[in-house]
């Protein structure tokens, strides 16, 4: 029997390379240390862990990094797989370090791994929670994400203040979140290097799945297409018989790994006070002045039950 879901609590699983990246390429190149070494990402992320508490004052906020940046077991799969992306300069590589030590001195749970990708970590966790009665709020601008919203969850691209239960997920993506992976399979991936079935872009995917409900139905039933009231039904059939080999493989690529043994049977997702003495040691580091390291210190215990 499944845990009956509390409304009341949700738990924020936050993907931080979102906001990390956002900040590294918008926020000005002046913040740096007293070395000379750039700031700027982490100082934005502080920002956003500032804003995001200050809305919430969430008790259950966990954050997922990507430890590599570069690759994952899905490279194992297809080698190109991210292919595309540049690779991370070791300014930005520092800050991620740092961005970790942020997280963890604020009292957030951080996970990372070198072979798993924040997604699937977040995937995991999300799991853990529902199992437990909670439900989630993925904090994210990442649409592959949106995968992850059941009944009572919400996923929520916090920059743009856009947040999505299940059926608004259907509306803005046009297919529901657990055909998220299927829909990416067919369209493709270009932020991920993932290629989809030439001609199929997001109308058509989401037409078919409609229709079908999945990759797997889609193809059990190819000889259906043809009589579907799509553009071009008639030669759709045999393009995705052509390409049905590149589709399973997407299809590999662009599913979250649910069940990640090491995190354990009940990992942490629970804020704490976090270490006051280790976060002023990194603000002091990194150079930041009085008006933020009070900002961070009040959300550091906002919403924390007094000792």
């Amino acid at each position: 029997m499944s845990a009956i879901r509390s409304p009341a609590a949700p738990v924020y699983l936050v993907d931080a390379s979102v906001y990390i990246f956002r900040a590294w390429f918008s926020m000005p190149d002046r913040f740096e240390d007293s070395a000379g070494r750039p700031t700027n990402a982490v100082y934005g992320f502080a920002r956003f862990l500032c804003e995001l508490i200050e809305q919430t004052e969430a008790p259950a906020i966990a954050v997922a990094f990507d430890e590599s940046l570069t690759s994952s077991f899905r490279n194992e799969i297809y080698a190109d797989y991210k292919a595309n992306r540049d690779p991370a300069p070791e300014e930005l590589k520092r800050q991620f370090a740092w961005c970790k030590d942020l997280a963890r001195h604020l009292g957030l749970p951080v996970y990372a791994d070198a072979r798993f990708e924040a997604d699937d970590l977040l995937a995991t966790l999300a799991g853990h929670s529902r199992r437990s009665g909670r439900n989630v709020c993925v904090v994210s601008g990442d649409k592959d994400l949106a995968q992850l919203v059941e009944a009572g969850d919400h996923w929520w691209d916090f920059a743009r203040n856009r947040r999505l239960d299940a059926a608004g997920v259907h509306a803005h993506f046009g297919v529901h979140p657990h055909q998220i992976a299927d829909y990416l399979a067919l369209t493709g991936d270009a932020v991920d290097n993932i290629p989809g079935i030439p001609g199929i872009g997001p109308k058509t995917a989401a037409a078919l799945l409609a229709h079908f409900g999945s990759l797997d139905a889609l193809y059990d039933r190819l000889e259906e297409v043809a009589w579907l009231k799509i553009r071009g039904a008639k030669g759709l059939a045999a393009k995705l018989r052509e390409h049905e080999a590149a589709a399973r493989l997407a299809r590999q690529l662009t599913g979250l790994e649910t069940a990640i043994e090491h995190l354990g049977e009940a990992p942490a997702v629970d804020r704490t006070g976090g270490n006051a003495d280790l976060l002023d040691a990194l603000l002091d580091g990194l150079g930041f002045g009085r008006p933020l390291r009070e900002r961070l210190h009040r959300q550091r215990m906002a919403g924390l039950a007094a000792p």
